[in-house]
């Protein structure tokens, strides 16, 4: 069994409090987890602590995490994961190359004083930091594509394929314009025939008209896409801030009554401490 699981599903910042209680506002990490394997985990933003919670200290932790892109808000969690400050610890650092100096670098920038009390090197785990850019990897028993996705600053999309399932995460994606649902390449092959899509729907037709050069996309780009692709879920991700539960209730709806919607099995919206649970091919 392969299970997915959400920890933190907001863009931008996070935003804990009442109205958004069932969704949850942290920002963006998810976990990918089968029997046997080391975890992925897709992004480290603030969501990354509360999966630290559920590790044990003993033995120390291994897993890999491949991160989309460096803003705040996909990386906040690094310093806080609970895991990397025993000895013995080990995450693998997937991320994008950047344009000026390299992925540890850029890392080790942000996570020193004065913009936090210590440096990452002063962690009791180790980090080791890997570059890609549309590259193949095997991780473990899985396959993992690696392809541009377009946004503001280098960023990247992954696809995970374990077992005959096959995940993808494209968390911030930059539609082209309001009225366009033009797709890369890029991003349609890497999407193709996924039996889980996890994608960017931050805003709806209105915000984008106002933020549409913020580097994300709306809800409706996001089922397109998924249509596009031949994609079999949707898990709607990196709600606005600004959007409470009974928003982003709105939006799924919205979704799923879209024309484009009705080739996919479903359309949902990601929620913290949500499980999507595949059987392996062979098992089905």
């Amino acid at each position: 069994m392969l299970n997915v699981t959400f920890y933190g599903v907001r863009g931008s910042t996070p935003c804990a409090c009442d109205t958004n209680r069932r969704y949850g506002g942290n920002t963006s990490c998810v976990v990918v987890e089968s029997p046997g394997e080391d975890p992925i985990l897709l992004d480290l933003g603030t969501g990354l602590r509360f999966y630290g919670l559920t590790i044990p200290c003993d033995p120390p932790f291994r897993g890999t995490a491949l991160v989309s892109h460096l803003h705040w808000d996909h990386v906040q969690g690094i310093p806080f994961f609970a895991p990397m400050l025993h000895d013995g610890a080990l995450l693998d650092v997937y991320g994008p190359r950047q344009e000026l100096g390299s992925l540890s670098e850029a890392v080790k920038t942000f996570i020193q004083p004065p913009y936090f009390p210590v440096g990452i090197e002063e962690l009791a785990g180790e980090f080791r930091f890997t570059e890609v850019e549309n590259d193949v990897l095997n991780i473990g028993a899985a396959t993992v594509t690696v392809a541009s996705v377009p946004h503001r600053g280098p960023t990247v999309g992954y696809r995970i394929e374990s077992q005959g399932v096959v995940i993808v995460y494209i968390s911030d994606h930059q539609q082209p314009a309001a009225d366009s649902y033009e797709v890369t390449a890029e991003v349609l092959a890497l999407c193709a025939d996924a039996d889980l899509l996890i994608h960017d729907a931050q805003f709806d037709a209105d915000e984008f008209l106002l933020r549409s050069d913020w580097g994300h996309c709306t809800v409706e780009y996001a089922v397109e896409v998924a249509r596009q692709a031949g994609v079999k879920r949707l898990a709607l991700f990196h709600h606005d801030p600004s959007h409470c539960d009974d928003r982003v209730d709105e939006l799924l709806l919205f979704a799923q009554q879209l024309d484009a919607a009705s080739g996919l099995q479903e359309v949902l919206a990601a929620a913290e401490g949500l499980t999507l649970s595949f059987e392996p091919a062979s098992l089905r």
